[in-house]
C-alpha cells in the first residue's frame, strides 16, 4: 500500500496477521501438498505455498455441494474477492468481478479477467466477453483462481485468471442421473458417465436447464454436452474433447425504481434475447521425454454463433420529435455474430527438486462476422414494440484477430524454505476489421498492431512450520477488441450490443500488480485445525478502456488515463470432523486516478462543472469506480449430522455501490444500498445410490439489487409520454431474485 492508503487498511493487516485468519482451500498445510498449475496447459504443478500469490482452488466436491447452476455462481459463493453485477437479470448472464476486474457476457463492459477451459481460452475474440452458459457445469473437475496480472495467462489477465479443468474417465468412474425442479418453473437435468480400461478412458456429461423466470417475459433454456476420450500409458497421455452448447437466454435488464416499487417482477422494455450456439473440439496431450522432462500441447477449433434481439427506446426519438412528431418511438435491434477461433500451444516442462520450469509458445486467431439490423416501431404501454417498419441494416463487417506469444515461468527453490518465481510473456497481436456496408472512409476498416513484453517476479518464504509469507509484482496487458475499436468515436456513439460507426485507434491497457501476504495453519481447541490467509494487493491500470454511456443504450469506448484497485483479503476455514466452515472478508478500493469529463446526461450534476459540456460530468481522481462494493463478507457451513444427512448454508454480504452514470459519485439516487443474502442446502443419502437434495436461495426474501444505472424513463403513470419534455431521469436497477426453493433426486451408480 502507498503512504496515502487509509490507516484502516494497515490496521486491518496488522490484526489479520496477529489473529491469523484466512479462507478455505488456498493456504499452506503441513500434511497435504496442494499443487497448482502455473500455466493454462497441464504440465508443471507447483505446491501452493511456493507461489507468490493467494491462489484459490475449488474441487468437484465443493462445486457439487451448493448445487449452483453455473461457474459464475460457484465463484460468487465461494471465492472471497468475487462480486457480481447481474445487470441483465438472467442467472447465466452476470458480470463477475474479481478484485474489481470483470468477466462478463455483455458487450460494453470493460473486461479484465482471462478464462480458460482445459487450456483453451474462452474469452470471445469479438469483445473478450465470457459466456457462462457455454461452460459445461457438470463436467468441471476443479477451478483455480489465480490473482494479479499474471503474464503467463496471456491477454486480458489484468486482475486475474480463472483456469478450469474437466473430468475424464480416469478421474471420474461411474455414472450419475439427476433431476431437480421448483421455483420459477425451473427444471434441471444432469447426466454423466465415465470409466476406463487402464489405457482408454471415456467421459460424457449433459445438462439441460429450463425455467420461466421470476420476472415478466423471462424464460430461458440451456443445453450443454461435453464428451472426452482419453488415452494414458507410460509414455504420455492425450484427451480429445467435444463441447456443444445451445442456449436461449432472456434477461430483461434494469427497470426504473418507480416501476420496481409498483411491481417487483416488472420489466422496462422487452424482449432482450440472446441465442448462443457453440461447437468446440480440443486435443490436449502430454509426452514424457524423461523422468523430469515432458512436452505438453493443445490444438482447438472453437465456433460460436450469437444472435440477439433487443426491444429498446429509439434513441433518435428524443432529438427528432420536435422536428418530426411522427418519429418512431421504439426499435427492435438485432445482431448476429459468427466467430471461428483456432489455436495451438506447445510447452516444454522441466520438474526437478529445485525447479518447476515451463517454456512455451502459442498461436491464436479468430475470424468474425458481425451484422446489426434495426426495425423501428412504436413503444406500447406494456413496453413492447409494435407497428414495425422494414428491417434496415445498421452495420455489417468482418474482422480477424491474431496473437502469437512466447512465455516462460520457473519456480526455483533457492533453499528448502525459500522459493523464487519468475515469469515473462511476449505478445504480438493484430486486429483487423473490414466494413462490408460502407466501403469508403471514414468507415470501420482498420488494421492495428500491438506488442508487449510482460514480466513477473515473486518470493514465497516458509518462516516457520505452519507460517508462510509471499510477495510479488506482475504486469499484464489487454489489446482493444474489434467491438471497442469499432465504437470509439464520441461523435458517433453506438447502441448496445453495438452499432459501430468508426475505427479510431485505442491504446492497449497495461496493468501492474503488487501483492503480499501471510498464510498458514494453526490449531485451536474449539475450532480444530484452522487454515488462514491475510494479504494486501494493488493493481494500477494505464490507458484503461471504458464504455462511456451517452444514453440508456448508447455510448462509446475510450482510453481513460489510470484506474486503481487495491485492497485487503482476510479469511479462515476449519474442519471439526463432521463440520466444515469458512469465513472471508474483502476490502476493495477501486478508484479513477485521472480526471476527465465523461458523458452522463442523466446525472443530476451534468453540466455543473464549467470545464465540461452540459451533458457531461467531471470525474476526479479518487472517485470510486461504479458497480464495485467496497466491503464484502462471506460465510459458509457444512454439517454432516450423520452418515446419511448433510445440512449446509452460506451467506454473502456486500456494501453499497455507485451505479453506472454516476462516475463522479455525486448524482442524485446514483447509489445502491448494501445487502446480505442467506442460502441453505441439504443432501440425504437414501441407500442403493439414491440421494435427495434441496436448496433455498435468498432464505429471508431480501429485496436487493446488484447493478444499476442512471437513465431516462418515458413511461409516466404506466403510459408512454409522447412529448420527451415529460420524461424524467431515474435510477434504474436490476433486482435480485426473491426467495426460491428447489428439490431434486440423484442416482449414482458404478462407483465414483
Amino acid at each position: 500500500m502507498t503512504r496515502q492508503a487509509p490507516q484502516r487498511t494497515l490496521i486491518a493487516v496488522t490484526i489479520a496477521a496477529a489473529f491469523a485468519p484466512a479462507w478455505a482451500q488456498q493456504t499452506v498445510t503441513t500434511t497435504t501438498v496442494e499443487v497448482v498449475g502455473t500455466t493454462p496447459l497441464a504440465g508443471v504443478g507447483v505446491p501452493r505455498d511456493h507461489l507468490p500469490a493467494n491462489v484459490v482452488s475449488l474441487d468437484d466436491k465443493r462445486l457439487e455441494e451448493i448445487e449452483s447452476l453455473n461457474i459464475a455462481e460457484q465463484l460468487l459463493r465461494q471465492v472471497p474477492a468475487v462480486t457480481v453485477n447481474d445487470l441483465q437479470g438472467n442467472p447465466y448472464q452476470p458480470n463477475l468481478n474479481y478484485r474489481g476486474f470483470t468477466a462478463s457476457p455483455m458487450l460494453g463492459t470493460p473486461q479484465g479477467l482471462s478464462v480458460y477451459l482445459d487450456g483453451v481460452r474462452v474469452n470471445e475474440p469479438f469483445g473478450d466477453t465470457v459466456n457462462w452458459d457455454l461452460i459445461p457445469n457438470s463436467a468441471i473437475a476443479g477451478i483455480d483462481v489465480l490473482p494479479g496480472s499474471n503474464p503467463v495467462f496471456g491477454l486480458n489477465t489484468l486482475g486475474g485468471a480463472v483456469s478450469m479443468r474437466t473430468k475424464s474417465g480416469f478421474t471420474y468412474q461411474g455414472g450419475k442421473m439427476e433431476l431437480s425442479g421448483g421455483s420459477f418453473g425451473r427444471s434441471n437435468t444432469e447426466l454423466e458417465y465415465g470409466g476406463n480400461n487402464g489405457t482408454l478412458g471415456w467421459y460424457a456429461a449433459s445438462d439441460w436447464f429450463r425455467e420461466d423466470g421470476w420476472r415478466d417475459y423471462s424464460p430461458s433454456d440451456v443445453k450443454q454436452f461435453f464428451g472426452k476420450l482419453s488415452f494414458r500409458n507410460s509414455a504420455g497421455e492425450a484427451d480429445l474433447s467435444l463441447l456443444r452448447v445451445s442456449s436461449k437466454l432472456i434477461g430483461n435488464g434494469p427497470v426504473p425504481l418507480s416501476l420496481y416499487s409498483e411491481r417487483r417482477q416488472g420489466v422496462f422494455t422487452y424482449p432482450d434475447e440472446t441465442h448462443n450456439d457453440l461447437t468446440q473440439v480440443a486435443l490436449n496431450g502430454k509426452l514424457w521425454l524423461s523422468d523430469s522432462q515432458s512436452l505438453s500441447g493443445n490444438v482447438y477449433v472453437r465456433q460460436s454463433k450469437t444472435r440477439t434481439l433487443n426491444g429498446d427506446l429509439n434513441d433518435q426519438y428524443q432529438d427528432n420529435w420536435a422536428i418530426d412528431p411522427s418519429t418512431p418511438s421504439g426499435a427492435n435491434n438485432r445482431t448476429q455474430s459468427h466467430q471461428l477461433g483456432t489455436g495451438a500451444t506447445v510447452q516444454w516442462n522441466l520438474t526437478t527438486d529445485r525447479h518447476q520450469l515451463a517454456v512455451g509458445t502459442s498461436w491464436d486467431q479468430a475470424r468474425m462476422r458481425f451484422l446489426q439490423t434495426q426495425q423501428l416501431g412504436s413503444l406500447t404501454d406494456v413496453r413492447g414494440v409494435d407497428n414495425l417498419f422494414e428491417v434496415q441494416t445498421a452495420n455489417q463487417l468482418w474482422g480477424t484477430t491474431r496473437t502469437a506469444s512466447l512465455f516462460a515461468t520457473d519456480t526455483w527453490s533457492v533453499t528448502s524454505s525459500l522459493h523464487l518465481t519468475a515469469s515473462a510473456r511476449y505478445n504480438m497481436s493484430q486486429v483487423t476489421t473490414h466494413d462490408e456496408l460502407n466501403p469508403n472512409p471514414p468507415n470501420l476498416d482498420g488494421d492495428h498492431s500491438y506488442r508487449k513484453l510482460n514480466p513477473a517476479l515473486g518470493l514465497a518464504w516458509d518462516l516457520m512450520p505452519g507460517l508462510n509469507a509471499y510477495a510479488g509484482i506482475s504486469q499484464g496487458n489487454r489489446i482493444p477488441t474489434p467491438i471497442e475499436l469499432g465504437c470509439a468515436d464520441p461523435a458517433n456513439p453506438c447502441s448496445l450490443p453495438n452499432s459501430m460507426a468508426s475505427d479510431p485507434y485505442l491504446k492497449q491497457v497495461i496493468s501492474r500488480t503488487v501483492e503480499a501476504g501471510l498464510r498458514g495453519k494453526a490449531t485451536a481447541s474449539s475450532l480444530g485445525d484452522v487454515h488462514w490467509n491475510t494479504g494486501i494487493f494493488r493493481t494500477l491500470n494505464t490507458d484503461d478502456i471504458l464504455f462511456v454511456g451517452t444514453s440508456t443504450s448508447h455510448g462509446y469506448f475510450t482510453n481513460y488515463g489510470k484506474t486503481r484497485r487495491q485492497g485487503v483479503e482476510l479469511g479462515a476455514n476449519g474442519d471439526l470432523g463432521r463440520v466444515e466452515w469458512f469465513a472471508a472478508y474483502n476490502w476493495l478500493q477501486a478508484t479513477y486516478q485521472s480526471e476527465a469529463c465523461l458523458l452522463a446526461a442523466n446525472n443530476s450534476t451534468a453540466g455543473s462543472d464549467p470545464a465540461c459540456a452540459s451533458d457531461e460530468i467531471r470525474v476526479n481522481k479518487g472517485n470510486r469506480i461504479t458497480g464495485l462494493p467496497e466491503h464484502s463478507a462471506k460465510l459458509g457451513l457444512s454439517w454432516r449430522t450423520n452418515d446419511w444427512l448433510r445440512l449446509g448454508g452460506d451467506m454473502q454480504a456486500f456494501s453499497g455501490q455507485y451505479v453506472r452514470g454516476n462516475e463522479n459519485n455525486q448524482g442524485d439516487g446514483g447509489r445502491l444500498g448494501g445487502y446480505a443474502v442467506f442460502n441453505m442446502n441439504a443432501e440425504a443419502r437414501l441407500g442403493g445410490g439414491w440421494q435427495m437434495f434441496a436448496k433455498i436461495n435468498n432464505l429471508f426474501d431480501r429485496s436487493y439489487a446488484t447493478a444499476g444505472l442512471l437513465g431516462v424513463n418515458p413511461f409516466i403513470g404506466g403510459s408512454f409520454q409522447v412529448d420527451p419534455a415529460n420524461w424524467r431521469s431515474e435510477t434504474f436497477i436490476t433486482p435480485g431474485a426473491p426467495r426460491a426453493a428447489w428439490l431434486g433426486v440423484r442416482y449414482v451408480f458404478g462407483g465414483k
